[in-house]
C-alpha cells in the first residue's frame, strides 16, 4: 500500500515543509485539494503550465506522487446532483472539470465527498434519487475511465449535513448498484468511527477490497489523525490480508499545533503500519 496524506492539513506556504516530513517519515503519496495546491491560480482547475510545472517539481523532488484528488466541487456555483436541470449541469461540469485535471496530471483517484451538493431535496423519494445519481455517476464513470482515474465515492455520516448514503453500507450497496469500473468505494475512518462501526471494520476490509480505492485515515471533524496507532493497525493489517496496494491517506484539517502536530502524526501512521 502507499502511505500519504492530503494538502488540507497544512496551509499553502507550508507545503515544502510538509513534504520533507512525509518524505522523512516514508511516505509515498500525495492528496490534494487543488485550491490549496494551486491557490494562487485564477483557476485552481486549470493551473497554467509553468504553475503546475513548479507544483509538480516540487513534490516530486521530495519522492512523492499524486494518488489522490478531493474537493472536486470547490468553487462551483449552483450545483446539485438532485437540483433542477440547471443544477444537475453545474454538478457535471463540476465533476467534468476535476476530471479533466485529473487525466492532465495522472491522478488515480477522485474523492467524491461534498455533502451539501448531494443532499436529497424535501419531496424526492429516495428510491428516484438513487436512479437519478446512478443515471449520472454512470456518466462520469465513462469520463473518468476515459481519463485514467476513478471516482470513489465517500460515506459522509448525517451529522456532516448528508442525507444521502450516510452509511458504509449504502455507499456499497450504491457503488454495485451503478456497476461502473470507474466508480469506486472510499473507506473513511472518520465515518466509521462517527456511525459507531469503527470496530467491526477489520472483520468487513475484505468483503470490501474489491471495490475499494482509497482509504482516508482520518477522526471525527477531521481532528489529527491517526489519533491512536494502536486502533489503526488492525485495519491496516485487514487491508494488506487483502490485499489492497492503493493509497493509506492521512485526512485531517490544519491543526492549532501546524507542522509539528503534522508530523506526529505521520509517525503514527507509520508506526501503525510497521506494527
Amino acid at each position: 500500500m502507499i502511505l500519504s496524506a492530503s494538502n488540507i492539513a497544512w496551509a499553502p506556504e507550508e507545503r515544502l515543509a510538509a513534504y520533507d516530513l512525509m518524505a522523512e517519515a516514508g511516505l509515498q503519496g500525495l492528496e490534494i485539494a487543488p485550491g490549496l495546491l494551486f491557490d494562487a491560480a485564477e483557476d485552481p482547475f486549470l493551473p497554467d503550465a509553468a504553475t503546475a510545472r513548479v507544483a509538480l517539481d516540487e513534490i516530486a523532488s521530495r519522492g512523492l506522487s499524486l494518488v489522490s484528488m478531493q474537493s472536486l466541487l470547490f468553487g462551483v456555483q449552483g450545483a446539485a446532483l438532485f437540483g433542477d436541470a440547471v443544477a444537475r449541469a453545474a454538478f457535471t461540469r463540476g465533476m467534468t472539470r476535476a476530471i479533466t485535471l485529473a487525466g492532465r496530471f495522472s491522478i488515480p483517484n477522485l474523492v467524491f465527498g461534498s455533502p451539501y451538493q448531494r443532499r436529497i431535496p424535501e419531496g424526492m423519494s429516495e428510491r428516484e434519487a438513487r436512479a437519478q445519481a446512478i443515471t449520472i455517476f454512470h456518466h462520469i464513470g465513462d469520463l473518468a475511465a476515459a481519463a485514467g482515474t476513478v471516482i470513489s465515492i465517500e460515506t459522509i455520516p448525517v451529522v456532516y449535513g448528508a442525507n444521502f448514503l450516510t452509511t458504509l453500507e449504502e455507499t456499497e450497496a450504491f457503488v454495485a448498484q451503478v456497476d461502473h469500473p470507474a466508480v469506486t468505494l472510499i473507506l473513511d475512518l472518520g465515518a466509521m468511527h462517527l456511525n459507531g462501526d469503527f470496530d467491526a471494520l477489520p472483520a468487513r476490509v475484505g468483503a470490501l477490497t474489491p471495490q475499494l480505492t482509497h482509504v482516508h485515515v482520518s477522526e471525527p471533524y477531521l481532528a489529527p489523525a491517526p489519533d491512536d496507532a494502536t486502533d489503526l493497525t488492525p485495519v491496516v493489517s485487514a487491508l494488506r490480508l487483502a490485499g489492497y496496494r492503493r493509497a493509506v491517506s492521512i485526512e485531517m484539517k490544519r491543526p492549532e499545533g501546524g507542522l509539528e502536530v503534522l508530523r506526529g502524526r505521520l509517525a503514527a501512521l507509520a508506526d501503525a503500519v510497521a506494527a
